[in-house]
Parts: structure tokens; sequence; C-alpha cells
């Protein structure tokens, strides 16, 4: 029996599948006699290179061929080049057992000879062609520069920056069409019309399964049906797809989503030992884990996942409403951080489990506007109104991201009463030292660079209007950016006395160093803590927002 992959190949420009510039190309030159004399065709395997190239001989060779640049595939001449006979004007080489400068002299010379009819032309169709050498490049670069009358040579590869390293000079020779990569759908639609043609049932479930395997290339998809349908009889099922390729069952990604959203970290070891004891590919399950809770996000976003069984949409609409947008993002970053560790692990299980719990154990986003809004809600009263709850209403309650439950709000921390303002008073140097605490809290609500800065200084001394500042270090940068916010700082001396002040910077005495706790280098880390702290000196609701439900502040 012939293989499906086989027996289902296009006969016609027509029948390849997505690759539809290249039929309209290739057709298109047949029509109108403008043949290139070498191709290059380069895309991922499976996907119709050396097809097309067979179709392309067929077109040049046939004996009825359409006006269109169609062959008709049905001509002694087109069966035995699709069938792969022998044939003298038709020659197939892989450039994997081929691939030295003799076989390339041995190509250059045949290709010196005519066809064997007037009218028809040779096609050398070479495989595999990145495997050639260097040298055997160079052997044909002037027969692909200068090539004889109605030869062609088409050269199929997966992987032309190879020949792009090894043999650039060959390109500017050849016409190069690049092939796309299948979409599930298209092989999809395809493997049904076989099905149909061979009179075999199959459920929808198990063709998505079959399309989502091949992976892009449509004679993947066509060599897994032919594997599922040689395990057993009947109609081809999604389980039978999954006990043929070893696929990981729906229910683990269930379990997955479930222990995520429940934040069951206890849970992440019994699946993992699951995975471990089927001799599950673990890559191949986080490859998995990330497409799901992609589909998770897409759901979550008003979108509809493709390509994806009944089973697992069932799963993933079912905890769309439990995994946030924002929390999925986020676990899908940890996994994108991960990536580089999980491809070079030493011990994949650890790993895997690692991403697991870091999943499990990652806190939810909440909308700070609920909190805030919640916190403020007094008891016996409805939310952001002052009328009381009737008989009818409902306290108050959070809900938790993780589960959808609600949770009672915990009890509102009383607000501290702001701290008004000293009044002004007389410019004297013990007041200024009292005050210097103050004034850098002040600066760093301003500007967060110069209250760090002025943490390592001290009133030196006054000299009529003019405050000295003393720097306790002996950086230049510090004292370099305290110089260049001299008037900010006077601004904000002014506010405390009831005369304008200058300021002058002294620079620190012999042998002073800066306390050692504080370090000499402002980063961007501690003056991003600054501004998060001035924030919540600003709010104090936000203030008792994050101390209440130990929240994390974000930027």
């Amino acid at each position: 029996m012939i293989a499906l992959a086989r027996k289902y190949r296009p006969k016609r420009f027509a029948d390849l599948i997505v690759q539809t510039h290249v039929a309209a190309a290739l057709r298109g030159a047949v029509a109108s006699g403008r043949v290139a004399h070498g191709y290059l065709f380069a895309g991922p395997r499976g996907v119709g290179k050396t097809t097309a190239a067979r179709v392309l001989a067929m077109a040049l060779n046939c004996e009825r061929r359409e006006p269109s640049g169609e062959p008709c595939g049905v001509c002694e001449s087109c069966v035995r080049i699709w069938t792969g006979a022998a044939n003298l004007d038709v020659v197939e080489l892989d450039a994997a057992s081929n691939r030295g400068v003799d076989d390339a002299r041995d190509l250059r010379e045949r290709a010196m000879y005519a066809a064997s009819a007037e009218g028809r032309y040779k096609v050398y169709i070479v495989d595999e062609a990145h495997m050639l050498t260097r040298e055997a490049w160079n052997a044909l670069l002037k027969i692909l520069e200068e090539p004889p009358s109605r030869v062609v040579f088409v050269f199929a590869t997966t992987e032309p920056q190879k020949i792009a390293q090894s043999a650039a000079p060959i390109l500017s020779r050849l016409q190069r069409f690049d092939f796309r990569r299948i979409g599930p759908h298209a092989i999809t639609d395809r493997l049904k019309q076989v099905l149909a043609a061979e009179d075999l049932a199959a459920d929808d479930d198990a063709v998505q399964l079959i399309a989502k395997s091949a992976d892009g290339g449509m004679r993947d998809g066509l060599s897994i049906l032919d594997q599922v349908l040689s395990f057993g009889e009947g109609p081809v099922t999604a389980q039978r797809v999954r006990e043929v390729l070893g696929l990981i069952p729906e229910d683990v990604y269930g379990e997955l989503l479930r222990l995520v959203a429940e934040r069951d970290a206890k849970a992440v070891f019994p699946v993992v030992d699951r995975l471990v004891d089927a001799g599950a590919d673990l890559g191949e399950f986080v490859a998995g884990a990330g497409e799901t809770l992609r589909a998770v996000l897409l759901v979550g976003l008003g979108g509809k996942p493709e390509g994806t069984t009944e089973g697992m949409v069932a799963l993933i609409e079912r905890y769309a409403s439990l995994l946030p947008a924002p929390d999925v993002v986020r676990l899908l970053a940890v996994l994108s951080e991960m990536e580089t560790q999980l491809r070079t692990s030493g011990n994949m299980r650890l790993t895997v489990e690692l991403l697991l719990l870091r999943w499990a154990m990652m806190g939810r986003t909440v909308e700070l506007e609920t909190v805030i809004r919640a916190l403020n809600t007094e008891p016996g009263k409805k939310p952001g109104t002052g009328e009381m709850l009737g008989k009818g209403d409902a306290p108050a309650v959070l809900r938790d991201a993780a589960t959808g439950s609600p949770a009672p709000l915990p009890p509102s921390p009383a607000v501290p009463p702001a701290v008004p303002p000293p009044e002004k008073g007389p410019l004297t140097v013990d007041r200024l030292r009292d005050l210097w605490p103050r004034i850098i809290e002040d600066a760093r609500a301003k500007s967060p660079m110069l209250g760090a800065l002025l943490q390592v200084t001290e009133i030196a001394g006054l000299d009529g209007s003019t405050v000295s500042v003393r720097l306790l270090d002996t950086n230049p940068v510090h004292a370099e950016g305290i110089e260049r916010q001299r008037d900010a700082l006077a601004l904000l001396v002014g506010r405390y006395v009831t005369a304008p002040v200058r300021i002058k910077l002294q620079a620190a005495a012999s042998g002073e160093r800066a306390p050692p706790q504080r370090s000499s280098r402002m980063t961007e880390e501690g003056a991003r803590a600054d501004r998060l702290k001035a924030l919540r000196a600003k709010d104090p609701s936000l203030n008792a927002a994050i101390d209440a439900l130990d929240l994390e502040l974000l930027e």
C-alpha cells in the first residue's frame, strides 16, 4: 500500500497548499516561457519544496500542458516524474550522500548533454542542498552562471543560511523562493479531504491533534495519520492519537491550571511524579503548559483559542475567570525568564518543579482603587456611599483573585492625621540643625535623588543669610549633584524661616567618611524605593491599605 504522503502528493501547482506565491510565479514562468536556469527553494521540512520542484519538471515536459502553465498530471511523462521512476530528463539527487566535488563535476558533465527529445527540458533536483561542500559549489558555479540551453537546476534546502555562509556567490545566480510553514487550519482541511477520499472516519479532536503535532509540515501530518490508522481499527479518536504519539493527557493541564489558580503548591510534586512515571517528555509538557496559559490569556481578553480540542476549550474557559489577564502575563513572563535554564538544565525534573512552584506561589494582582475604596468603607454603610446597609445588603468583601471566593475585609486601620508643617521662625544654626531631618524628607518627596544626596550632609554654620552645608563624604559626584540643586534646596529651607536664604556647600573635612551603612553611589533601585516611600507618605489611605493587606506597591 502506498503511504498517504506519497499517494496524495500534489500533481499541479494549484494543489500546493499555502504556497500560492510560489505556485503563481512558477506557473506564470512556464506559461510565458521565462523559466530561470536555477532556483533555490528554502523552507521548513514537509512544506512542499521537492513537490514543487517535481511539479515544475512535470510542467516543463508535459505532453498536454495547459495554456496557464499547469501540467496535465496524467500523461506518461507526468506520471513518470510524479512517481519518481527512472527518467533521462529529470534527475533527483540527495546532496547528503552526493556532496563532494567529484559528484558536482559529474553533475556538471551530465548537464552538458541535450534532453532526450526535442522541446523537452533537463531538470536536476538537488535535495538538502546545504550539505554540498564549498568545493562542490565552486565546481557548479560556472555552469550555473552560463548554463546549457533548456537545463534547469532546482536546489531545495531547509537551511539556506548555510549556503550563504559557504557559497554566497551562488545565491546571486539563483531565483529564491521561501516556502511558508503550513498552518493548523490548512493541515486540518487537507487531512479531512484525505480521510473522505479514503472513506475513513475520524473525530474532529483527533484531526486537530494530528494537525497540531505536524508542526507546520503537511507531509508530517499525513505520515502521522498513516501511523494512527495502522494502530487499530475503527474511527480515529483523540485518545488513539494521544496513545500513538505519546502526548500529555489533557487532564494534566487541567490539574496544572487548578493548582495555579488555587495556589496549591503541594500539588506540584504529584503532577511532576505522574509525568515522570509515565515517561513523558518534560520539555514537551512545559511547552504545552505555555500554550495552555496563552489560550487562557486569549480567552480572558475576549478571544477564542484555535486548533484546540473541545475538552481543552472547556478547561480553559473554566479557569479563565479565576486567572485574570495580568496574572497570566506574569506567569508567562516567568516561563520566558526560565527558558534558557529549562533548555540547558542537567536536572530537568527539578527545574520544572521550580517553575511550577513559582507559578503556584506567585501573588495575585489587585486593583489598588478597589482596595482603597473597600478600606474606606465604614462598618454598616454601603461601599462608596453614606447610606446604611439594609436587611438585604451584604457587607463589603474582597474576592480572592485565585479562587473567586469572598473574603471578609480586614478592619480598617486608623489613618494618622497629617502633621502640619512648623511655623516660620528665626534663622539660627540650632534651629536649622533641628529641622534638617525634616528638610531632607521634604527634599526626598520633591526629588528622590536630592533627598538621597542630602542624607550625607549636615549644617556647618551660618553667615548672615548664607547657610553653610557640609558634605560628609569625599565623592565629587555627590558634591556636583548638590551644587546643581542649590536653588531648590534654598527654597526648601526658606519654608521654615522668615527671611530668604542662600546655600553654600562645604567640602568634607579631612579624614571624614560617609556613614558606613550607606553607599556612596546612588542606584536606580534606591531612587525607586525613595519614590515609593514618598508616595506612601503622601497618601495615608494607600499606606494603610498596603500595610493591612500586605500588598506590593508597583510604579
